[in-house]
C-alpha cells in the first residue's frame, strides 16, 4: 500500500509538465514573403492537431543570424539555399531535415494603374524617372539576390545599380511602391498577388535568375513535440494546397 502511494504521488508533478507541453506554442521563424501562406497553414495545423504555431517574420538573413545565435525557434523557413547553407554549416539547424517546400517568380511593379513595360534598360529607365527601384538588400536578402541575378542576366543592372533603394526585406519594398515611394520594386510574384495598391508590370523570366528556392528545417535547439509533425505538415497535401493558392510554386517542388 504504501509504495503504492509513493509511486502515485511521485507521477503527480508530471502530469502538468505534460499538460504545458501540449499547450506551448510552437514558434516558427520564416520569410517575410511567406507571411500569409503561413499564417494560413499555421491554422490549419492548429485546427487538425491543437498546436498553436506563433511565427516571426523578417528578411531570411535576419533570421538566419537569430537561429544561429540559439534563438527559441523551433522550425526555420529560409527563402534561398544560401542562408540556409549558413545556418547548417554553423550546425544551427538538423541538416537530415533540410525540405524544400515552394518555389516562387519574381516581377517587376509599380503603383496600382501602372501599364505593362517590356524589361529593356531603356523602358526600365523611362518608368523611373527620378526614382529609384524598390529592392530587398542583394548583399543580404534572397529576393534582393534573385533580383540582382535577374537584371544582370536581361542586361538591366547597368541602367539601375546606382538607383537602388535597398530595403531590409522583400516586404517593405512592397510597401515603399504600394504607398508611392518609389516608381518601381522588384518583389516575388506572390507579394504583388497580395498587395492591391500594387500592380506587375512585368514578370522575369525563370531562366534569368537561380531558382527561387523556400527550405524548411528543424532548429537544432528544437524542443517542441510538435515541431517535427509541422514541418512535415509543410510538405502534406493542405498545406501545399495553401501554398498554390497564394501563387507559390508547388509542382516541382524537389
Amino acid at each position: 500500500m504504501f509504495r503504492r502511494l509513493f509511486f502515485l504521488i511521485a507521477l503527480l508533478p508530471v502530469f502538468p509538465a505534460v499538460a504545458l507541453a501540449q499547450s506551448a506554442s510552437l514558434t516558427v521563424f520564416a520569410a517575410a514573403s511567406l507571411k500569409e501562406a503561413m499564417e494560413q497553414v499555421g491554422t490549419a495545423f492548429e485546427e487538425e492537431t491543437g498546436t498553436r504555431v506563433v511565427f516571426s517574420f523578417a528578411g531570411t538573413g535576419t533570421l538566419a543570424r537569430q537561429v544561429e545565435a540559439g534563438s527559441p525557434a523551433e522550425v526555420f523557413l529560409s527563402a534561398d539555399a544560401a542562408w540556409m547553407d549558413y545556418v547548417r554549416d554553423r550546425d544551427a539547424v538538423k541538416a537530415e531535415t533540410i525540405r524544400e517546400i515552394a518555389s516562387n517568380a519574381l516581377v517587376l511593379i509599380g503603383p496600382a494603374g501602372s501599364p505593362p513595360i517590356q524589361l529593356t534598360a531603356g523602358a526600365l529607365e523611362e518608368r523611373l524617372e527620378e526614382g529609384r527601384l524598390a529592392i530587398a538588400d542583394p548583399d543580404t536578402v534572397p529576393a534582393g539576390r534573385y533580383g540582382a541575378a535577374a537584371l544582370e542576366s536581361l542586361g538591366l543592372w547597368q541602367a539601375v545599380s546606382g538607383r537602388l533603394a535597398p530595403m531590409e526585406n522583400v516586404r517593405v519594398a512592397l510597401a515603399a511602391v504600394a504607398r508611392g515611394d518609389t516608381p518601381v520594386g522588384l518583389v516575388y510574384r506572390t507579394d504583388a498577388t497580395v498587395e492591391p495598391d500594387v500592380a506587375v508590370l512585368a514578370e522575369f523570366p525563370q531562366a534569368s535568375h537561380p531558382r527561387i528556392q523556400y527550405l524548411a528545417a528543424l532548429t537544432s535547439t528544437q524542443a517542441h513535440p510538435a515541431a517535427a509533425a509541422f514541418l512535415a505538415y509543410l510538405e502534406e497535401a493542405r498545406a501545399r494546397e495553401i501554398l498554390h493558392s497564394l501563387g507559390f510554386l508547388t509542382d516541382k517542388v524537389k
